[in-house]
């Protein structure tokens, strides 16, 4: 069974994972969790790349030790040191450190003092309020960690976007190769690029049914054939994730593939239209009585019940049905519109390549300008600049830009905002930068109030331009926390400040009503991938799909300017 980069990249993740609860050196469990990164963004599979002779050496962060320990996984599915490891910790423990409130220190004091092994026990032992009895922990821990079981819970049935479509890709293109197969599709909230996905829903339409359906059930990753009929069958991949997949016939091609696109609160009004019309729409088509008026398309769907197509990604019955019939559903902006990323980061901080490899990357993207944004000082894992070391940079980048031709690198940092709302660096350094990224990257749990005048006094700084990762979640590991957006977004359009929709798949932060009420106030808003490595760039498509679902259009993001056009916004009068 061939191993794939995400399989190498969860066995040197829970490697990181169990060696920092022991305690061990900090920068040998950062050198696994870069490792983890490395391969599990490479766009090239491991395997492939060692079959064919490749160097894994030339790859960011890998040195021979770490592209050994690559080939032993290759090779046997598993890595001994993570077997090695394993065996003297509590298989959940890593598990329980994903869990916000819980840290290496903590797991570890807990592990100690009440014997914590699996979530049942954490949970007890917060049910019974032991936890704040501990040093270093107190009554709101407790009940941080808490809110964080519940909501592992709730996350475990649910796989972020990007690890879906890893999951995907390689699944359809098996079916694609099956003989007679005309056309595949993913369904579903994958479809309409929702940021985590409950299961996948993938249509086919094929001359043999029964054959594709044969070959669904031996695709190398399934671990379970849940069901297996004539036009649907359903598995349980070795990831978890569940596959339904059906063959439908051509003629309702575009109904089935509206139908199982959903969501079902818009399929739900859509069917109340088409009533009116004395219709009936279902998977099988559209028809009036027994006769099926439409089916063949989803554009037939539509014009069926006098809409014009919707885009999948607004289909959630939260006013795109209305905009339809009244023609005005927003001209959706396209990843081909962005000219730009305004947030990524180089090996000066915590970035995997040089300054010129990015700026190499972003050419390759055609894109007109990339901004460099390194970690600020206090961001001390990060290694982050200080004002000496970022006036170095800036001079790197200005003897970078006279060489390259057809891309601009602009000088910005990411700026952190200290608890008292001043900024992390002088003045006099932030202004030599083209702009500033600035964001919150600790005291999380202030109040409400507090947080969002924290930031408020930032924006009053005159260097202050985008506010990052504005609520600093982790899709399925950290809530948001707790700050009012609203008065955020009308204090940024009154300063002449902007907002980042971060397109990480772990964050697309902004959420997609963030993104909505960013459009309804008039905030125009910079999509930016927050990239630590050349591959990083490409999670661009990730937050277009986001700002598609937040009713984005080309004018309301900031980096689908020209250069000249960005600098006139973002120049703070």
């Amino acid at each position: 069974m061939p191993v794939h980069n995400r399989d190498i990249a969860e066995q040197f993740s829970r490697l990181a994972d169990l060696l920092e609860v022991e305690g061990a050196n900090p920068f040998r469990v950062r050198a696994y969790r870069n490792a983890a990164r490395t391969v599990g963004s490479h766009s090239r599979g491991m395997a492939e790349m060692l079959e064919q002779g490749e160097d894994l050496t030339r790859l960011p962060g890998i040195g021979q030790d770490l592209a050994g320990k690559i080939r032993q996984i290759v090779d046997t599915g598993h890595l001994p040191l993570l077997d090695k490891v394993a065996q003297r910790t509590p298989p959940a423990l890593s598990e329980l450190m994903h869990i916000e409130g819980l840290g290496p220190k903590r797991m570890k004091a807990l592990y100690e003092a009440l014997e914590i092994r699996s979530l049942a026990d954490l949970k007890q032992a917060v049910d019974r309020q032991q936890v704040r009895e501990l040093a270093g922990f107190g009554a709101k821990t407790e009940a941080k960690i808490g809110r964080g079981i519940e909501r592992l819970a709730g996350s475990a049935a649910r796989t972020k976007l990007m690890h879906a479509e890893q999951i995907a890709a390689p699944l359809v293109a098996w079916l694609k190769d099956s003989e007679g197969v005309k056309a595949v599709e993913v369904a579903g909230s994958f479809r309409r690029r929702q940021e985590t996905v409950g299961d996948l829903d993938i249509l086919v339409t094929a001359s043999r049914s029964s054959d594709v359906m044969e070959r669904f059930v031996r695709y190398d990753e399934v671990a379970e054939a849940v069901s297996q009929g004539k036009t649907r069958s359903t598995v349980r991949l070795r990831s978890g994730l569940q596959v339904d997949l059906r063959v439908v016939p051509e003629v309702a091609y575009g109904a089935a593939l509206y139908y199982f696109t959903g969501s079902k609160d818009h399929n739900v009004a859509v069917r109340k239209l088409a009533l009116k019309r004395q219709l009936k729409i279902n998977e099988y088509g559209v028809f009036k009585g027994d006769e099926r008026v439409a089916g063949r398309t989803e554009k037939a769907v539509f014009d069926s019940v006098g809409l014009p197509f919707i885009p999948p990604e607004l289909r959630e019955n939260r006013g795109e049905i209305e905009a339809a019939s009244m023609g005005r559903l927003p001209v959706l902006v396209e990843l081909d519109d962005i000219r730009g990323d305004l947030h990524c980061h180089t090996n000066a901080t915590d970035g995997h390549h040089s300054l010129e490899q990015m700026a190499r990357a972003a050419q390759e993207l055609g894109y007109e300008y990339l901004a460099i944004s390194d970690h600020s000082r206090h961001v001390s894992v990060a290694h982050g600049l200080d004002s000496r070391r970022l006036e170095a940079q800036i001079a790197a980048i200005d003897r970078l830009n006279e060489k390259l031709g057809g891309l601009v690198l602009l000088k910005s940092a990411e700026v952190d905002i200290l608890e008292d709302g001043s900024l992390d660096l002088p003045d006099a350094v932030l202004t030599q930068l083209d702009f500033t990224v600035c964001a919150v990257h600790y005291k999380f749990d202030l109040s409400r109030k507090r947080q969002t005048e924290r930031v408020l006094r930032a924006m009053d700084n005159p260097h202050f331009n985008i506010l990052a990762h504005p609520t600093g979640r982790l899709i399925n590991e950290r809530e948001p926390y707790d700050i009012d957006l609203e008065q955020i977004m009308q204090a940024a359009m009154a300063r002449g400040c902007f907002l980042e929709l971060n397109a990480h798949p772990d964050r697309l932060d902004l959420n997609d009503a963030h993104c909505k009420l960013a459009r309804d106030i008039g905030l125009k808003l910079a999509v930016s991938t927050d990239a630590h490595s050349t591959s990083d760039l490409e999670f661009m498509r990730y937050g277009i799909g986001q700002a598609r679902r937040g009713w984005l259009q080309a004018d309301d993001v900031l980096n689908t300017r020209s250069l000249n056009a960005l600098k006139k916004l973002l120049r703070r009068s």
